[in-house]
Formats: C-alpha cells, sequence, structure tokens
C-alpha cells in the first residue's frame, strides 16, 4: 500500500524527525525525545501535525437529524460554535469510532474523525444516508490540521499565529477569515491540556507550521507522546480502549451515549448492556513495581487470566508504572488486586481510575 504523506512532512524530515507509518501516513514519531516533548505540552506549548485525521462535512435540511442518528451523542437545538465528543456504533453497540462533531452553523456540522478510520466512517457513514436530506462532503483531502497543546498555548495563537483565541471557551469553535481563507479554530485537543486545533489548507497550515518554528517557544512534538500525553488523563484510543468489540458502555463512556433522545444507531444494544452489566470493563492500573505494561499483556487473577493491557507506560507526568487494561468486568471494583504477566513473570497490581494525571482545560 501506498504511504501517504501530510504538507508538512518535508519540514518533519529536515527537523530530524524518526518517521513512521502510521494509519496509511508517514508520520513524526519523536523529534529530541518523547519525554521532552510530553513535558513542553505538560508546562509550557507543543505543536502537533494531525493533518492525518479525517474530515466531513454535513450541510443541510436534516443535518441535525442525521447527526444525531448516527452519533450517541445529542446534538439537538445545541449553540453555533459547540463542540461534541462521541461514537459512531452499529446496530450491536460495537464502536465504528470516536469522533468530534463540531455545530458550525444551523444544519451545518463538521465531522472530525480518526485517520486510521477514514475510509471505513465515511463508507459507514454513507450507508446510513437514506432518508436524510444532506449534503455530504468528505473533505480530508483538503484540509490540514495543527494542535497547539498546552498552558502557553493561548498565547502563542494569539501573538505569533495572529489568530484570535482568548474568549473561545472549551469546547467551542469558530471559522475565522485569513488570508483570503476561511478557516476552524477550536478550543480541542487530546493532551489533557488547554489548547487549540487549526484546521485550513494546506498553503494556511504551512505558514502556521513555519510561524511557530520561527518562533521556537512552541516546539515540535511527535505521535509518541501524543499517546503518552493522551493516556496520562484517561482519553481513550480507538483499537487499544475502543473497537468494533470494545463498546463506549465498556470503555466506561456512557455519558457520551444520550439514552433519553430519540433513537441513535446501536441505542438499543448499549441502553441493554448498560442495564444488565457489561461482562468486560476498561479499568486502570497502578502497578506496584517499576515493570512496564505493553498492549497485550495479560492479566492475572488467582492464576486465571482475566483480561489484557491495552496501554501502558511509565507515566512520564507521575512516574508510576500505569495501564489500562480489558478486563472481566467482576473484577473491575476499585482497589482489586490483580497481576500483570509481562514476560515469564507476573507483577502485583491494583484497580485504579483510568484518570493518572488530572486534565488542565481552560473552562
Amino acid at each position: 500500500m501506498e504511504i501517504k504523506t501530510t504538507c508538512l512532512h518535508d519540514r518533519h524530515v529536515k527537523l530530524g524527525a524518526q518517521m513512521s507509518p502510521f494509519a496509511g501516513f508517514d508520520m513524526p514519531i519523536v523529534y529530541s525525545s518523547i519525554i521532552e516533548e510530553h513535558n513542553a505540552v505538560r508546562n509550557a506549548s507543543g505543536v502537533f501535525d494531525v493533518s492525518h485525521m479525517g474530515e466531513v462535512s454535513i450541510k443541510g435540511k436534516d443535518a441535525e437529524k442525521y447527526v444525531n442518528h448516527i452519533f450517541t451523542n445529542d446534538v439537538t437545538g445545541a449553540p453555533d460554535g459547540q463542540v461534541f465528543y462521541g461514537m459512531m456504533c452499529y446496530e450491536n453497540g460495537g464502536t465504528v469510532d470516536d469522533l468530534l462533531v463540531y455545530k458550525m452553523a444551523e444544519n451545518d456540522f463538521f465531522l472530525v474523525i480518526n485517520a486510521a478510520n477514514i475510509d471505513k466512517d465515511v463508507d459507514w457513514m454513507k450507508q446510513n444516508l437514506a432518508g436524510f436530506d444532506v449534503e455530504f462532503n468528505h473533505c480530508s483531502d483538503y484540509y490540514a490540521q495543527l494542535a497547539v497543546q498546552g498552558p502557553e498555548g493561548e498565547k502563542i495563537v494569539e501573538e505569533v499565529l495572529g489568530l484570535a483565541c482568548k474568549d473561545i471557551v472549551f469546547y467551542n469553535a469558530r471559522r475565522v477569515d485569513v488570508d483570503g481563507e476561511t478557516i476552524i479554530l477550536s478550543r480541542t485537543g487530546y493532551t489533557g491540556e488547554d489548547g487549540f486545533e487549526i484546521y485550513g489548507s494546506h498553503d494556511f497550515i504551512i505558514r502556521c507550521w513555519d510561524k511557530l518554528m520561527a518562533d521556537g517557544r512552541c516546539k515540535p512534538c511527535g505521535l509518541g507522546c501524543r499517546d503518552t500525553l493522551r493516556f496520562e488523563v484517561g482519553l481513550p484510543l480507538y483499537g487499544d480502549e475502543l473497537s468494533n468489540d470494545i463498546t463506549p458502555v465498556m470503555a466506561g463512556l456512557s455519558m457520551f451515549c444520550k439514552f433519553d433522545k430519540e433513537e441513535f444507531i446501536g441505542k438499543e444494544a448499549l441502553q441493554q448492556q448498560k442495564a444488565e452489566g457489561p461482562k468486560m470493563r476498561v479499568v486502570g492500573l497502578e502497578l506496584k513495581d517499576k515493570a512496564i505494561p505493553r498492549h497485550g499483556y495479560a492479566i492475572v487473577k488467582d492464576g486465571e487470566t482475566i483480561g489484557e493491557v491495552t496501554t501502558g507506560y511509565n507515566s512520564i507526568s507521575t512516574g508510576k508504572s500505569v495501564a489500562m487494561a480489558l478486563v472481566d468486568a467482576r473484577f473491575g471494583k476499585l482497589g482489586t488486586e490483580v497481576e500483570v504477566q509481562i514476560r515469564k513473570k507476573t507483577f502485583p497490581a491494583v484497580v485504579v481510575k483510568k484518570r493518572f494525571y488530572d486534565k488542565h482545560y481552560k473552562k
């Protein structure tokens, strides 16, 4: 399969980034070190090239009705600019993808989907268009995207990029006319820190990147620390904590499934699973030793395998060896003692909250 590149690929290579295939794109994994880049976002500011993400525009008379049909959250009557997190699900409750839905204006929605799922998501959305009067536009090829994340992000977006953002509240967005084009600027991100995501043409995003690099206050960051950052604050990654086989209820994301709205695909299955209690559940684990759990490692209780690690790291911000894991729900209660199989040894662990580090969003 041909590997795609983002519009910033040459700049990543010139900066000496370690590049690797991810979701069909050749992406920067790390520039200096994962620890340095992680700490830059926690303490100052970092910028990510996330132009590999997918975008879909939904407009027209039935846009709100259609989005509510395919999306677990409820966008009914939302004010312009509000951003929603939620899932698209199959009829059996399995997760198609998790995504952001932007209510840009009346009957005008902007959907942001995971890079690895673009083709699957677009096909699934198209399969569910029947009966809705909407204009469906898959616009991933047009948009590039930067994520400026960290406590200094607001100042940098204002001063370096010249984009007024102070009055944008958390999980809100606006369209901005700049340099002869319309961009989307939102106070969102995937790191647990305050920050902004900028969607625009390839040329516009290249200019933004160059301004940030010339200024020097915003550290370029790769996908390596993007994963450590999201993991520490309990944010799920599709393919690890969500999948065809891991429902939002199993992942502990029922709050983003609005069962009081009239309908959405998968509602009945998810409602039943929530009422009965899922057989498997995503939990947090803290190991008592410094051994590092990795994706796929077995979770053991009294000699019996009861689940497996979905994501695991030695947390950079806390120094603790922690993991998220999918386990038999009988052993998912906080404080439950289990073991993690790491190679040929088992290491004691305890079930804890999935948020290992407090989020620092600007509300």
